[in-house]
């Protein structure tokens, strides 16, 4: 029987994983519970890549680790069962009461109702005939199009088979090679996980205790970095290799005008604004109605519009002072007191010499409590240096409580300004939206029209969904739970919207969300069974004292913890990654003064290759199972590794510029 490549390469990561465990127990004389951690992690992830599923491996090698760490000590084997089973029900108690993980569902349920309202033929094909003209167009659509979508949906499988069936077929008709093909749908595909709203952030967050709604802001750019990276690709191989991404044909750009346009003589290349003022008071729309010539010129006009209404409330804001609260007439404590400049003005006066000697004195008394010294029969003394008190009279008025506040000159001090000029940069700012809508409406032909009208309706309703969902996130309108919901609602609608909402489409997406949060929240139960065993083996206290001796510096760190998650995105998902590997990684940041939330989107940007890596290159299988006969799993697999190169480009651009991902939360959070 021959075997496959893939499973040869599988079979010698299990033996040298086997082979480290076996050295380990035969080089200690001794072996401690750190080692038995140890041991317990090495066999987890054989346990994993032999095919157990994941959670429930963590949860059974995690209780039986958890009962020997129990018992090898003076606990009877009643009382360590016991303290295994009360370890379990806590730890599943604590991830049940995870607020965090309720977004979860939603966005999944979201998705999956995105997925099914068929947008994505719509936005592809719009996206294609937009940029046209690009080098590379159809690459680049593809990306585009993954990338929206991917955001919008979070589901890696369900965006690559869906690009698989929709781009695939034509890229190939269109000449494109078919590695350039098989790399940009897979690589698009999985920009879900990275840019919010995504569920690896949340995954991440629940298990290292950082916010997710700092993860999502840090992630944003970072995620369009990458996905430009991917476009800057595709664009420089279309012009080095243009055999690879051969241009648009004439009749593949072609747009067909509808039947009223070409009534009133309208063509591809003709002016369609001025046409359609024309048309309004022309003899040529007889047989026309006026409105739909109306609403084709309100759409056509529709970006001068919104352009219109944004600068009108830029101009607002940029202009408008906020008024800014002053307490001028409170006075520091103090303030009318006069003291002597040798006493001590900071707090208690030192006690004097004479005093100290003894220590603290006995208060003189026979019988009853005597008097403090200096104290008067009728009244409280007044403390040192206060000045004498008034005779008894009215509270007096703050000063300047009933006239106007007056200048130090004795004046009328004049109204505080509730406008003040607009900045440069907003001048500048509207100069450059100003000629960009002088050269839109100048090439805006009736084709281009027809594109944009495309585009309405499949691209900027995903555009408002998400910018719905991420800007109340990112802006604190809502918390990540109470977006979610909104994100759900606004698939619901979208679905509405497109004829889609069935029950049948209903029934299945409420099935298929049941079953990934079933699937996520087992995983967070089994990692906190395990993660619990193994600190209680004191594997992580091991694994902390090895990293320390070896004298790191952050930049070490940093290298060897990013390379050992990028080998282990090659046997592993990022699932298993995330809920396994991050509790060990995360003590460790404190010791090297990394920030969770940067070493998170490194991380995030990393566990891209989890998808694209073989054996277990769960994208790769995706495509495979929708493409052609003729396309191979290897030109699969080689048209995935240039995306990945430009992955580990992207994480050393992230490390060496932090401020791509840091600068956003910065701004909004701290």
């Amino acid at each position: 029987m021959r075997i496959r490549k893939e499973l040869w390469f599988g079979f010698s990561l299990m033996a040298l994983i086997g082979a480290a465990a076996l050295t380990m127990v035969f080089s200690v004389d001794t072996m401690t519970n750190g080692h038995y951690g140890l041991l317990m992690l090495s066999l987890v992830v054989v346990a994993i890549m032999l095919g157990f599923p994941t959670a429930f491996t963590l949860m059974g090698m995690g209780m039986m680790f958890a009962f020997f760490a129990y018992h090898s000590g003076d606990q009877s084997a009643a009382g360590a069962m016991k303290q295994t089973l009360d370890l379990m029900v806590q730890r599943a108690f604590s991830v049940m009461g995870n607020d965090v993980l309720i977004s979860i569902p939603l966005f999944v349920f979201m998705g999956y109702l995105v997925e099914r309202a068929n947008l994505i033929d719509k936005l592809f094909r719009s996206l294609h005939l937009a940029l046209a003209r690009v080098p590379g167009s159809l690459g680049v659509a593809t990306l585009v199009t993954c990338a929206v979508f991917a955001t919008a949906t979070g589901i890696v499988g369900a965006v690559v088979t869906l690009m698989g069936l929709l781009a695939l077929p034509q890229m190939l008709r269109a000449g494109y090679d078919v590695r350039l093909s098989a790399g940009v749908i897979t690589a698009g595909g999985c920009l879900g996980i990275l840019i919010p709203p995504s569920v690896l952030l949340i995954v991440y967050g629940a298990t290292a205790g950082v916010s997710v709604v700092q993860l999502y802001a840090g992630a944003f750019f970072p995620g369009i970095m990458l996905a430009g990276l991917y476009i800057l690709y595709v664009i420089i191989m279309a012009k080095i290799k243009p055999a690879w991404a051969p241009p648009l044909t004439a009749a593949q750009r072609f747009v067909p005008l509808p039947a009223p346009l070409t009534a009133i003589g309208a063509t591809g290349d003709g002016w369609a604004v001025s046409k359609l003022i024309k048309a309004l008071n022309g003899k040529r729309n007889q047989d026309v109605s006026t409105r739909y010539l109306l609403g084709q010129l309100g759409i056509a006009l529709l970006p001068a519009i919104l352009f219109a209404a944004v600068a009108f409330a830029s101009y607002q804001s940029a202009t408008t002072v906020v008024p800014v609260e002053t307490y001028e007439e409170l006075q520091p404590m103090g303030a009318g007191s006069t003291v002597d400049e040798n006493t001590n003005e900071g707090g208690l006066a030192e006690p004097d010499a004479e005093a100290e000697e003894g220590g603290l004195a006995e208060p003189p008394s026979d019988d009853a409590v005597a008097e403090p010294p200096g104290a008067k029969a009728d009244a409280v003394a007044e403390p040192p240096g206060a000045e004498p008190a008034a005779p008894a009279a009215a509270v007096a008025e703050p000063p300047a409580a009933g006239a106007p506040a007056t200048a130090p000159g004795g004046e009328a001090a004049e109204p505080a300004a509730t406008t003040k000029p607009a900045s440069t940069g907003f001048w500048i700012g509207l100069a450059v939206g100003l000629l960009a809508m002088v050269v839109f409406y100048a090439i805006l032909s009736f084709t281009r029209l027809e594109v944009f009208k495309m585009l309405l309706s499949s691209f900027f309703p995903l555009l408002v969904l998400i910018l719905a969902v991420l800007g109340s996130i990112v802006f604190g309108l809502a918390t990540p739970t109470e977006a979610a919901a909104v994100g759900a609602f606004g698939g619901f609608l979208l679905a509405a919207a497109y004829r889609q909402l069935t029950f049948s489409v209903v029934k299945e997406s409420v099935f298929l969300t049941a079953k990934t949060s079933a699937m996520v929240c087992w995983l967070f139960v089994g990692s906190a069974i395990f993660s619990a065993a193994f600190a209680l083996l004191g594997g992580q206290e091991l694994v902390e004292t090895w990293v320390l001796s070896m004298n790191l510096s952050k930049t070490e760190f940093l290298i060897l913890s990013q390379a050992l998650i990028f080998v282990l995105g090659w046997p592993l998902e990022w699932t298993e990654i995330i809920v396994i590997f991050m509790p060990i990684f995360i003590p460790l940041l404190d010791n090297f003064g990394v920030d969770p939330l940067f070493f998170g989107l490194l991380v995030a940007l990393n566990l891209q290759t989890a998808f694209l890596s073989p054996p277990v290159a769960m994208a790769a299988f995706y495509l495979k199972g929708v493409s052609p006969k003729h396309v191979t799993l290897n030109q699969i697999f080689a048209g995935m590794l240039p995306f990945m190169g430009i992955q580990i480009l992207a994480i050393v651009l992230l490390y060496q510029f932090p401020a791509i991902g840091l600068w956003l939360p910065q701004v909004l959070y701290r």
